[in-house]
Parts: structure tokens; C-alpha cells; sequence
């Protein structure tokens, strides 16, 4: 007869066993993440098993993934007509893609332009709300009741007051302390509608049908379905309190009016519809915006865990592939998957003038190691890499040849191309593209060029660390 302790260690080693074969027979996954998972669970097998279970795949519950198509699929016919113009050959495939993503194709006649900070982007947006006469649609990842939270929650209540319909969302992980106040209640008894999205009980993911840390990371503004804002910019003061020691947070946020701002409203529509239930298609059957007389090509993406695989690493691949002189890259997260290192390796390779610009002081300190890692394969390679020090540059801005750029909340690390929900908008606008480029600029001005010669001496413990991070990178 098999005593107690006998039959706990045959339930783990038949647990461990599942998990190993499971990692190795799982697809949709990349021979690199695989490789780091297998060596972690045979390193480590009581910890790499737990890790595992909990972080090991993007999974969400089938009636979870069921609903969001659904949802997706019925809202597709109120997207905007597709247009019969098309952008210039050499950004054609860019484009391309993202309507693969989207579903949908590009939108033209957008008028567009940036705010000139965080703070006059938050007024900006408060105008917006405060001049709303149909919807207001928010959706935020982060949501501080600071100064310009609370600015943005007024103004909410004000639209909510005098009948607009508000329909609100906030991470449920990332904008908790907000939901968990009294100023969340204020939004509802004001009358909006409200959605704390992709709750996790206790931290309990198996409970809520998804991971626990597969979070809605968008930063979605649509207003009266003719004004949308996009952009890295979360609800909160560039002081941003729960993490001052890295403040300011450098942001950036774009205002577009036509078209595309419909397709905006479709990303969040689905969402909404996915997680509350409610249907929204009357409220997409207005007609969409029209297109404005000189307006630019533009089109809005959604990506997530519901995406096809690599969706989000093929739409960066796609906007590298067309510089031809140049491009900048700002990203506070950098731990890219191979397609994505390569597609940066080549553009340089090939002549292309490409610069990239980190936050010198990153928050999440594994992240910002990792980022470090690739240093030396993006010097030798002819990459430019700087260190913003003017805080913590969190702009995600892909900006090519002074012409097209991808502007959104989609960061180059494995949680935005693996696991989070993310919205960018890509555009063809020389007018609009000069404009990110005058912060690029700015942000350049405020940074540290690395030294190729010296990110190539390292030692060999150095090597040694930044290879077993850069090995660990799928990971995180």
C-alpha cells in the first residue's frame, strides 16, 4: 500500500512530468521561449513549475475568447468604408498588416496633431469631455486619483450630469486603488457606466478565466465617435506618486478627428462588449465620421491575447521593413522577441540611420537589465542607442524616414506582444510625423549616447550575465 508522503511525491512528480510535456508540445510558441522554459523547469522544478502554471502561456478561457470574437465579429460591418486611395508603394506593406490585424482597412481624410505635454494633453481631453454632447468612451490602464486624474473623473461626472452616455474603463490591476475609492462611485452615481476590466479574484487567474497578469494595457479616448486620443499617456500626473523616483513620466498623446476615430471606437467597443455584455451595435450604427478635405491615411490597431500569434511583433517588422533612411525608436521596455531583434538588426544593417532611446532609470529593474542585455548586438550592428535622463521616458513612438510612424501603448517587450491588450494607431503624414519627431528630437537632446566601444569590451562575467538575460527574456 502507497503511504501519504509516497503518493504526494507521485501527484508532484505527475504534475512536474505534465508541465514539462505541455511546454514542449505547446504551439504558437517560439523554439527560443521554449528553450527558456524548458531550462527553467529542469534548473528549477518545484519553482519553474509554479512559474509555469501561472505565467507559462497567454491563456484565456475558451467562453472568455469565444465572447471577444463574437463580439469583434459583430462589430466589424460599422467599421468606416474602406477607401480607394492608397498610401505610397514603399509603406504599402505596413499597412497591410495592420488591416490583416484589424480586419478593416485604412481609413483617410485624418486630421491630426500632438499635444505639447502631459499636462496640456489632460486639458486637452478634458475640452473634449466638456464639449461632448453623445458618448464619451474612456479606457485607461493606469487611472490615478492625482490632479489630472481627478480632472479627467470631473469632467466624466459633468458629461454623465448633463446626459451623455460615459462608458468608462480602467484596469482592474493597474487602475485597482482608483476603482477601490470613492471616486469610482462618484463616476457611477454620476450616471456613467463603468467596467473594472479583467478582474482577478484574490489573484486567483484560473477564477477569472484569464492570466493574472494579462491586463488591458489600452489608452483609448473616443469622444462623440468623431475625436479619439492615442498614445502612451495613461491617466495620471507626470509626477505619477506611486513611483515618483522615476518621475517625470514623458508621454506622448495624439488627437485625431476623422475616420480612424471610428476605428478606435470599434477597439473599444469589442472590449466593452466582451466584458459587460452589453450590445453595441446601435450605438455604432451613426454614421462614421467623414473623411476631412486634406486629410492623411491612417488606420487603428487592437492586438492582444485574442490576436493571432506574433501580431504585434509583425506589425513593428512591417514598419521597420520600409526605412529606407531613417528611423527612431522610443521604448521604455525592450526585451524583443527574435523577429523583432532581427527586423532592427537589418534595417541597420542595411544603411538605414536607426536610433532607439531607453529611460536611463527604469521602474522594473529585470526589464531595464534585459534591455541592457541587447546593447551589444544592437552596436555592432550600427544601431544608436541613447538613455533619456529627464526621467522616465515612457513614450512608445516607431517613427520612419520623417513620413509614417506607429504611435500607441504598445511597448517592444514580451508582454505587449505576447499578452497585454494594446491600441496604436499607424499614419502616413509628413505634417503629423514632424510634429513626433520634434519630441523625439527633444528627448534625444536629453539623453546619454552609449558608447559603441565601450558596450563591446565587457567582461566575460558581464557577457555572462547579459547572455543569461537575454536567454531569460521570454520570461518576462
Amino acid at each position: 500500500m502507497v503511504d501519504l508522503d509516497t503518493a504526494i511525491w507521485l501527484a508532484l512528480g505527475t504534475v512536474y512530468l505534465a508541465v514539462l510535456l505541455r511546454a514542449m508540445l505547446l504551439e504558437r510558441r517560439e523554439p527560443y521561449a521554449r528553450a527558456a522554459w524548458l531550462l527553467l523547469l529542469i534548473a528549477l522544478p518545484g519553482i519553474g513549475t509554479v512559474l509555469y502554471l501561472l505565467f507559462g502561456e497567454p491563456w484565456v478561457s475558451p467562453s472568455f475568447r469565444r465572447r471577444g470574437r463574437e463580439a469583434y465579429a459583430a462589430l466589424l460591418p460599422y467599421a468606416p468604408s474602406t477607401s480607394a486611395s492608397q498610401p505610397p508603394e514603399w509603406a504599402r506593406n505596413a499597412f497591410r498588416t495592420c488591416e490583416a490585424a484589424s480586419r478593416w482597412g485604412l481609413a483617410t481624410g485624418n486630421m491630426a496633431h500632438v499635444a505639447p505635454g502631459p499636462d496640456a494633453a489632460i486639458d486637452a481631453v478634458v475640452a473634449d469631455i466638456d464639449a461632448a454632447t453623445r458618448t464619451v468612451h474612456l479606457s485607461f490602464y493606469i487611472w490615478l486619483s492625482d490632479h489630472n486624474g481627478l480632472k479627467v473623473l470631473d469632467a466624466v461626472c459633468r458629461a454623465a450630469r448633463r446626459g451623455v452616455l460615459c462608458r468608462i474603463v480602467a484596469d482592474a490591476i493597474g487602475s485597482r486603488a482608483l476603482i477601490r475609492s470613492p471616486h469610482w462611485a462618484r463616476m457611477e452615481e454620476a450616471g456613467a457606466h463603468l467596467c473594472a476590466s479583467l478582474p482577478v479574484p484574490l489573484g486567483l487567474g484560473f477564477l477569472a478565466g484569464h492570466r493574472t497578469d494579462l491586463r488591458n494595457h489600452r489608452k483609448i479616448v473616443v469622444v462623440d465617435g468623431g475625436i479619439t486620443w492615442c498614445g502612451s499617456q495613461n491617466c495620471a500626473d507626470p509626477a505619477f506618486l506611486p513611483k515618483r523616483r522615476y518621475a517625470p513620466w514623458v508621454d506622448i498623446l495624439i488627437r485625431y478627428e476623422g475616420p480612424v476615430a471610428r476605428q478606435a471606437e470599434l477597439i473599444f467597443a469589442s472590449a466593452w462588449m466582451t466584458e459587460t455584455g452589453e450590445d453595441m451595435r446601435p450605438v455604432l450604427s451613426a454614421d462614421p465620421p467623414a473623411p476631412l478635405a486634406g486629410g492623411f491615411a491612417a488606420i487603428a490597431v487592437g492586438t492582444g491575447p485574442l490576436s493571432h500569434h506574433s501580431t504585434m511583433t509583425n506589425i513593428f517588422v512591417a514598419v521597420l521593413a520600409a526605412a529606407q533612411t531613417r528611423a527612431v525608436i522610443t521604448t521604455p521596455y525592450f526585451a524583443p522577441d527574435p523577429p523583432l531583434l532581427d527586423s532592427i538588426i537589418a534595417a541597420a544593417r542595411r544603411g538605414v540611420e536607426l536610433s532607439i532611446v531607453f529611460p536611463n532609470r527604469n521602474d522594473s529593474w529585470i526589464t531595464g537589465a534585459i534591455s541592457r542585455a541587447y546593447y551589444p548586438v544592437l552596436a555592432k550592428a550600427g544601431v544608436r542607442i541613447y538613455e533619456f535622463r529627464g526621467g522616465l521616458l515612457h513614450a512608445k513612438t516607431l517613427l520612419v524616414d520623417d513620413t509614417l510612424a506607429l504611435v500607441g501603448s504598445a511597448n517592444m517587450d514580451r508582454r505587449s506582444l505576447d499578452l497585454n491588450f494594446e491600441n496604436n494607431i499607424l499614419f502616413e503624414s509628413r505634417a503629423l510625423a514632424l510634429e513626433v519627431s520634434a519630441h523625439q528630437r527633444r528627448w534625444l537632446a536629453a539623453s546619454t549616447e552609449i558608447d559603441h566601444g565601450g558596450v563591446a569590451a565587457r567582461s566575460l562575467p558581464r557577457r555572462f550575465v547579459d547572455n543569461l538575460l537575454t536567454t531569460a527574456a521570454p520570461l518576462f
